[in-house]
């Protein structure tokens, strides 16, 4: 008896370990490829030279610092924060191109201006007055068709979530969802696919548009940006809200669409129901990943569904394509469409190297607390 007993204690603590050691490389891997990032990157002002000159604060750079802001809640280190402080005070905490602007691309820089307020030591008043008057310059317009394309929405709806919450002013959160619901139900007669969870990436891929295989055209990345939108956005109003429920059955139903079509290996492809451009693709399967793990950990989606699924993209990402010096490998490049930065590959660089390290550190960080928790 008292040999079983041991023997027993032995695996218990032997499990312990393996999923302890599991946890950590997650977080160790995450840290590698942000590393090997801001190694590269050292100055966070500097301008981005793809094919012509573009200012740090856009799209592209704006998503890399929700990525880190979601690594340093995990793994705090002053120094992501001095890189992100350096950023933002360079931009003096502007959108990009001016407070007139409308394009959700140009204010999504603003949600991370409002993750560093903690740190400045400085009223939320002073700081933010260029991305209030931004938001309230495009409320005034009356107007809520400015959200053409999906990924807008990830752009821009957090951040209204974020500003309603700093000011307690509703007309920010009432003007997101407004805006959420004119892209899914009026543009292009409807972007979200309410049957059976799917986005259409912009009214120039919803039907008759057909891929070559025939089959419909959902962009893995396109809907990644809608998930992870719902997910910041819900996590933000918090679930008194009122429009917290709407937002969750649209969040159930998108990850019960995505589960069905993951890959054999763990990964999704660029395009996500067609044979089109058929292969690996990290920054669609990492914004999977950053979903369905939050929705884990908050009681939306059942462990036993999704816990294999969450495990599976996760060891896909790390093993098949993240470089031993935390290069990213499968990251699509910038586009609209699955045959955007084909071919996709280990070794293909993209012509944007942060919004891909921005998905990955949305993915690892969240799934680092689902296997913390889960301890």
């Amino acid at each position: 008896m008292m040999k079983r007993t041991l023997t027993t204690i032995s695996l218990c603590l032997f499990a312990i370990a393996m999923i302890a050691q599991s946890t950590s490389d997650v977080l160790n891997t995450a840290r590698k490829a942000n590393d090997y990032f801001m190694a590269k990157y050292s100055d966070p002002t500097r301008p981005t030279f793809v094919n012509k000159v573009r200012t740090s604060n856009l799209w592209t750079r704006a998503v890399y610092y929700e990525g880190l802001m979601a690594l340093n809640a995990v793994d705090k280190q002053q120094r992501y924060i001095d890189y992100a402080m350096d950023w933002a005070n360079f931009h003096q905490w502007s959108p990009r191109n001016g407070v007139e602007v409308t394009n959700a691309d140009d204010q999504c820089c603003g949600q991370t201006y409002i993750d560093l307020l903690p740190y400045t030591g400085k009223s939320d008043s002073e700081l933010l007055e260029k991305v209030i008057k931004n938001l309230d310059h495009q409320i005034s317009t009356g107007r809520y068709d400015y959200w053409t394309w999906i990924d807008a929405i990830q752009m821009g709806m957090p951040l209204y979530a974020k500003i309603y919450k700093v000011t307690g002013d509703r007309k920010y959160i009432d003007y997101a969802i407004k805006s959420y619901e004119w892209t899914r139900n009026v543009c292009g007669g409807g972007l979200y696919n309410t049957s059976n969870g799917f986005w259409y990436r912009d009214k120039d891929y919803v039907p008759p548009y057909k891929e070559p295989d025939g089959k419909d055209c959902y962009w893995s990345r396109g809907d990644g940006w809608v998930y992870a939108a719902l997910v910041r956005v819900m996590e933000t109003i918090g679930k008194k809200d009122k429009y917290y429920n709407q937002l969750k059955k649209d969040f159930i139903k998108m990850s019960t669409a995505f589960a069905s079509c993951q890959r054999e290996d763990g990964l999704w492809n660029a395009s996500l129901v067609s044979t089109n451009y058929e292969g690996k693709e990290l920054t669609g399967s990492s914004l999977f990943l950053y979903g369905m793990s939050w929705g884990i950990r908050n009681g939306i989606l059942k462990a036993k569904t999704y816990r294999p699924i969450c495990d599976r993209a996760w060891q896909a990402l790390r093993n098949d394509c993240v470089h031993a010096d935390g290069f990213l490998g499968f990251t699509q490049g910038t586009g609209k469409e699955p045959s955007a930065g084909q071919p996709v590959t280990y070794t293909s660089v993209p012509d944007f190297e942060d919004y891909g390290l921005g998905c990955f550190l949305l993915g690892s960080t969240e799934y680092y607390k689902l296997t913390s928790e889960s301890k």
